[in-house]
């Protein structure tokens, strides 16, 4: 059984138009055309997945729809793409992307389908994070002409701080729905005994527990720039970019505090456009 694909991955301009409102857009418009729209292509299908595991539908129904989506990965690499996959059946040809990172994706939007993550391990947080973040940049980076050491690596750590950097700018959205992605190591040193969403954002130590996962994301993007630093240049303009971006959402969530309200920090265009260009042309 094929899935039913969503028009924004049938037509050319709505893939990328569904990316044009994402932080990541203005990075993977300074790729040239085939490595754009392959990225096009990786983020179409990790949004077409997500949105599965974030449906209101019935969690058995959402599953099955993933299956689905294991199946159609399954032919993509049995050389039977199914229609409407074409244009990605081409990226993954083109750029030797791996079957394994697709479905590490959906395993990983999977752990949300099955049920609301609330106050996972630190372990258990690694590995949804590896799933749904790193995965996704081992995709990218084959797109972006690494080389397969220091691409996993980079993957690696920029995957890790982009995903930590989004669970603390969605902290009150996830609580709204069920999800706490704070890991209970951290709600220990908070002094923060409770695991229910809308319990723990109310409580005045959530920025102790906010803290913890902050280091962490800073390690981790100290560690890609020191990965990028040592990488041609037009390699990693795009993935310096999207570092830029969250980095400065990272620092503006601990600028703001983590007291209500919770404004959520965005980066203003003019700032997005001087990262982009200062990336893209030095």
């Amino acid at each position: 059984m094929n899935i039913q694909i969503p028009d924004r991955m049938t037509r050319q301009s709505p893939a990328a138009s569904r990316a044009g409102g994402s932080s990541f857009y203005l990075a993977m418009r300074i790729l040239n055309r085939e490595k754009r729209e392959a990225m096009f292509e990786v983020y179409s299908f990790c949004r077409a997945v997500d949105d599965i595991a974030d449906n209101d539908m019935p969690r058995p129904q959402r599953l099955e729809l993933l299956s689905v989506w294991r199946q159609n990965i399954d032919l993509l690499f049995s050389g039977n793409a199914p229609i409407g996959l074409e244009r990605l059946a081409k990226a993954i040809s083109r750029f030797g992307l791996r079957r394994d990172d697709f479905v590490a994706v959906i395993d990983g939007v999977e752990m949300d389908a099955c049920a609301d993550i609330q106050g996972p391990s630190l372990q258990e947080l690694e590995l949804y994070c590896d799933r749904v973040a790193c995965a996704v940049g081992r995709l990218c980076v084959r797109i972006f002409g690494m080389n397969d050491s220091d691409g996993k690596s980079l993957a690696h750590h920029l995957g890790s701080a982009l995903q930590l950097t989004n669970i603390l700018r969605d902290i009150d959205e996830d609580a709204a729905v069920g999800r706490l992605y704070l890991p209970r190591e951290a709600l220990k040193i908070a002094g923060i005994e409770s695991t229910d969403p809308k319990a723990v954002v109310s409580k005045p130590q959530l920025g102790a527990a906010c803290a913890f996962i902050v280091e962490r994301a800073r390690g981790h993007f100290a560690k890609a720039n020191e990965i990028m630093s040592g990488c041609p240049r037009h390699v990693v303009r795009a993935p310096k970019i999207m570092g830029a971006v969250y980095r400065e959402i990272l620092e503006g969530m601990v600028s703001r505090g983590w007291a209500p309200p919770r404004n959520r920090v965005r980066v203003n265009k003019p700032y997005l456009l001087w990262i982009a260009l200062r990336h893209a042309f030095v």
